[in-house]
């Protein structure tokens, strides 16, 4: 049989390491331990394992989750061999945390290892009136797998740095917030930008940005 799936580019990846992106779109875990994993995002595995829910983390976290609707749907996978993941054919990136936290949009974790401590924490300078901005913030040493809606870019913050508040997807935890409002009345007759609320950083670190909103659900119809 001759196909261009055999390629050496589609094959399965060779790898020691616990996380290894197969490709732009799909991530390899080596399971040996525990790793835990957005529910839903298995799509293939190799070998012995068990796939178990995993609570909030204690009540307080449960609370925060209940209230604020941030935090990632999470399983705990267990066994050993390989698990596939992925989210709706978004770009994963990974990020090695070594004793160090970063801020993380729920909806854009994928998968960390278990060694990571994880908290709900609302967005400083951000109110329930501009949509309740809670983010998850990630401490510690070991593999942090994000995704991102389209390629994203890495901004420095040496000046006052601004972002759509569903562009943001991670961010310096050292970084100060706040809510920028551009609303202008021009924006009550229809001819608003449509960008009315961005997060505004400050600080010395870095922002993730994804090339998107998000993804959207198409204009359609279903019928009479």
């Amino acid at each position: 049989m001759k196909s261009q799936l055999f390629a050496q580019s589609y094959l399965e990846s060779a790898s020691t390491d616990v996380f290894t992106l197969q490709n732009a779109k799909l991530l390899k875990v080596g399971l040996t331990g525990p790793v835990m994993a957005r529910q839903g995002s298995m799509v293939a595995y190799q070998g012995e394992m068990n796939f178990d829910f995993e609570g909030s983390g204690g009540l307080g976290k449960f609370l925060k989750k209940a209230v604020t609707g941030e935090g990632v749907p999470l399983m705990r996978v267990t066994g050993r061999g390989d698990l596939f993941l992925a989210d709706s054919a978004n770009e994963i990136h990974l990020v090695r945390l070594e004793g160090d936290s970063l801020t993380v949009n729920g909806r854009n974790i994928l998968a960390f290892e278990p060694t990571l401590e994880w908290d709900i924490r609302r967005v400083e300078g951000a109110s329930m009136l501009t949509g309740g901005l809670f983010n998850t913030t990630l401490s510690g040493t070991g593999w942090l797998a994000i995704t991102a809606h389209g390629t994203p870019v890495v901004l420095q913050t040496d000046a006052p740095t601004f972002a759509d508040v569903q562009s943001a997807i991670a961010w310096s935890t050292s970084l100060q917030t706040s809510v920028a409002r551009s609303f202008k009345l021009s924006g009550l007759i229809g001819r608003g930008s449509g960008e009315a609320v961005q997060l505004a950083f400050h600080g010395q670190g870095f922002v993730i940005v994804q090339a998107s909103e998000g993804p959207t659900v198409p204009p359609h119809s279903h019928g009479s």
